[in-house]
């Protein structure tokens, strides 16, 4: 019988659970709001204690998070936005409660690794899953591993030229890619849910040169083989096509690839996983780690 793991996806608004040994085999599943810390924990150390049996857990978790095993925070959430969770110890805890091997890393590195192992980067030897939604942010895979420096990516952060002379919402950088191409931007500059704009208002034509000019920045740098595009913002009707036509023009040619030009539908793509690839993306994590680390000891 293949070993059952143990998988957390704690996002800025919901929390996943699941007990599974892969996407085709799900045992348990339960996702709710992610509340303050304390109220989020128990109901993840709840679900492990109903659902027994998991060789290790993953959790991927909105960040910053320290994911560097190797320092006194690591599974802590960091200089996160969301109020209450600065300072979180998060993977200690589930792994102290629970005596289990834990694996800790972003979500969108854990969606990145899921979508490597079982979804739209099979095969791949590296890529790029790039969430926008509450936020965006972005998670890198090259030869199986996430990709981590002095810390993890957070290209929601960067700066792109600016089209219109919104201030941006970030509440650290204000005009940064997220502050000016999230959902809560598109909010903002419109003073509307995205969800009630028409498909023909000007906001999706804005928003997918906001969107492609980021992505560009991504490929220059980090030359993933596939760029693998969700969240909620993405679920707009044609909008990753656009998207997609936008990221060819601005590279005008300029890096001679069928990628960026005729072939760019087969670039940049939605997660085959859907909503489930930061859950599965943990339990690749757990996966991982249960043959790495003994019983009650820390993995990342």
């Amino acid at each position: 019988m293949s070993e059952l793991y143990g998988g957390v996806e704690t996002g800025g608004t919901w929390c996943v659970c699941a007990l599974a040994t892969g996407p085709e085999d799900i045992r348990e599943y339960e996702q709710f709001r992610t509340a303050a810390p304390e109220e989020t924990l128990m109901r993840i150390i709840a679900f492990f204690r109903s659902h027994p049996g998991a060789s290790a857990i993953g959790i991927g978790s909105f960040g910053p998070v320290d994911a560097d095993l190797a320092s006194p925070t690591w599974g802590h959430v960091t200089t996160t936005p969301k109020p209450g969770w600065q300072g979180t110890a998060l993977a200690p805890v589930v792994r102290d409660a629970l005596r289990v091997p834990v694996a800790f890393d972003t979500d969108v590195a854990a969606a990145a690794l899921g979508e490597y192992r079982w979804g739209a980067g099979r095969g791949l030897g590296s890529l790029c899953y790039l969430t926008v939604g509450t936020g965006i942010g972005a998670g890198l895979v090259v030869a199986g591993e996430p990709v981590r420096g002095l810390v993890h990516p957070e290209v929601g952060h960067i700066r792109i030229p600016k089209l219109d002379s919104f201030a941006g919402v970030c509440p650290t950088h204000g005009d940064c890619w997220e502050g000016i191409a999230s959902g809560p931007a598109l909010a903002e500059r419109w003073g509307r849910s995205p969800d009630e704009l028409a498909d023909e208002h000007p906001a999706w034509p804005l928003e997918a040169e906001y969107l492609a000019l980021g992505i560009l920045s991504i490929v220059l740098v980090a030359s993933p083989e596939r760029v693998i595009v969700g969240g909620g913002v993405m679920e707009r009707p044609g909008l990753l096509a656009r998207v997609g036509e936008k990221l060819r023009a601005l590279n005008a040619g300029y890096l001679d690839t069928p990628m960026l030009g005729e072939r760019v539908q087969d670039y940049l793509v939605a997660p085959e996983l859907g909503d489930r690839a930061g859950v599965l993306g943990a339990i690749a994590l757990a996966e991982r780690t249960a043959g790495a680390a003994a019983p009650g000891a820390a993995a990342g």
